[in-house]
């Protein structure tokens, strides 16, 4: 009958394909079927045309290249992320080994002594020939498993798997987001030592005027009210720099933090003043769902979904009885050593388990019901992270294509003002206007300057945010990404 009820059981464990729980499927959500600033991005001209997965090396600057690649190795960011991986796998092991059968091996030796005024003792005194002295040894050899006939276990492992997923997409999202922020930082030393560098011209010229009105005051020639103007359009320039070099220093100790090294380590290579980097070109082919597809903060996203998924299998199977073998082979002698492994001291054993939560499905029917209520928070996660990815691209996209063509007016302004200056110019070398005019017209060009530097720096940031929302840094293989992000559209998730 126990041989019968064993295979029965191996059967039923072996042959069942099927776990209690719901089956995971992946969520659809609706997304328009282009971005509204896709088209001015398509119409964008640049020289250099980025590959999405290694897209800085597009911006031609060899120092961003080479911080970018430190920060890959060295941020701390990435290194926390790499070990939640590292837990995330452990974790996968353990629920795949609770698939498989236990075995261990136990020894024992033991010496005891009786005592003779206890009432065993007296007993055992009583007999002829007792020996107060006594030894027990024994060796076993024993295996269990528990039979995973609802689907329990699997759909345990299942959620292992799914959240051991989810932590690979995040290491991903977050060496996309390190990748990102040293460019972003970077970019944003380069603006500001542009703008430092005006602001400084921007001073002398606002000096030299100062020094011209002064010495026409002197002669009678200005009002005091002029000299006092200049003096104040001075201290106006002079007071831009001190904010300037706080906002540089403070980016470079930030972009030292990202290079995980202690602030101030890289400035000096960053001292040697370079051009702002350009935005290159952006590929914007395909449909929202296309592009964010590949976005690994989704996929963990998803992937999270999934695992929470599982876990209301794992919840279910509680309503339903636990099985489980177990055995034992081994020697045993209260003799000695040398009759432990004889035929008389072997022995065996066999044991049939059942485990059935029968009077406690309140229990379990609230464990059921908060895996639910967490697979409903991790839908709305995943639903919500669809949707500010979308509004990542559109920000970023708009941001880029409008301070571009912010960079082309200031771009016609400085020209038409570089003009005005040098007719001033000419004009004070043919005596018909004073240095006055000439400085003014300086003055005027540098803040125009000073405009277009700003623009060209968050042009450059704007790139650099539609690489990053658009999950550009990693080449995600096609079969994993849709498995792992699934088809977005609109139907119910269940």
């Amino acid at each position: 009958m126990f041989s019968r009820s064993l295979a029965l059981l191996l059967s039923a464990g072996i042959l069942t394909g099927c776990a209690v729980g719901p089956d995971y499927r992946s969520p659809e959500i609706a997304l328009s079927s282009s971005f509204l600033g896709q088209e001015g991005i398509d119409r964008r001209s640049a020289e250099h045309q980025a590959d999405l997965t290694v897209w800085w090396a597009a911006f031609d600057d060899p120092l961003l290249t080479r911080f970018i690649s430190l920060a890959l190795e060295q941020n701390l960011d990435i290194a926390q992320a790499a070990a939640r991986v590292a837990q995330s796998r452990a974790a996968l092991r353990y629920a795949d080994a609770a698939l498989l059968p236990a075995g261990n091996v136990s020894a024992s030796a033991a010496h005891a002594y009786q005592s003779v005024e206890t009432p065993l003792g007296q007993v055992l005194n009583a007999n002829p020939g007792f020996d107060r002295y006594g030894s027990l040894y024994e060796a076993n050899l024993g295996a269990s498993w528990e039979i995973d006939v609802f689907g329990g276990l699997r759909r345990g492992q299942e959620a292992a798997r799914a959240a051991y997923e989810a932590s690979e997409a995040g290491v991903v999202a977050t060496r996309l987001a390190v990748a990102a922020q040293t460019a972003d930082v970077y970019v944003t030393v380069r603006g500001l030592q542009a703008r430092l560098a005006i602001a400084r011209q921007q001073a002398d010229t606002r000096r030299q005027l100062l020094a011209m009105v002064k010495l026409q005051y002197e002669k009678g020639i200005a009002a005091e009210l002029q000299m006092n103007q200049a003096d104040g359009s001075l201290t106006q320039a002079e007071a831009q720099i001190p904010v300037l070099e706080a906002g540089l220093g403070s980016a470079m100790n930030a972009l030292d933090v990202l290079l995980g090294v202690q602030p101030g380590t890289y400035r000096a290579e960053l001292a040697t003043v370079s051009p702002i980097p350009v935005a290159p070109g952006l590929a914007a082919s395909g449909t929202p769902a296309d592009m964010i597809r590949r976005r690994p903060d989704l996929i963990a996203a998803e992937r999270r979904l999934a695992a929470a998924n599982a876990r209301i299998g794992v919840g279910v199977s509680e309503y339903y009885p636990k099985f489980s073998l177990a055995g034992l082979l081994g020697s045993a002698t209260a003799i000695g050593s040398g009759n432990l492994f004889t035929g008389g001291a072997s022995q065996a054993q066999g044991v049939l388990g059942l485990r059935w939560r029968l009077f406690d499905f309140g229990r379990v029917d609230a464990q059921i019901a908060a895996a639910r209520g967490q697979e409903a928070e991790a839908l709305a996660v995943y639903r919500l992270a669809v949707l500010r990815a979308a509004e990542d691209v559109e920000n970023a996209f708009s941001a880029l294509v409008k301070r571009e063509a912010q960079v082309g007016i200031l771009t016609r302004g400085e020209t038409s003002l570089a003009r005005a200056r040098a007719n001033s110019f000419a004009a004070y070398q043919g005596g018909v206007v004073s240095l006055i005019e000439v400085l003014d017209a300086d003055s005027n060009l540098l803040q125009v300057r000073d405009g277009k530097a700003q623009a060209q720096t968050e042009a450059a940031r704007a790139a650099i945010a539609s690489f990053r929302a658009l999950g550009g840094g990693w080449d995600a293989p096609q079969a994993s990404s849709d498995r792992l992000s699934g088809k977005l559209s609109t139907n119910n998730h269940r």
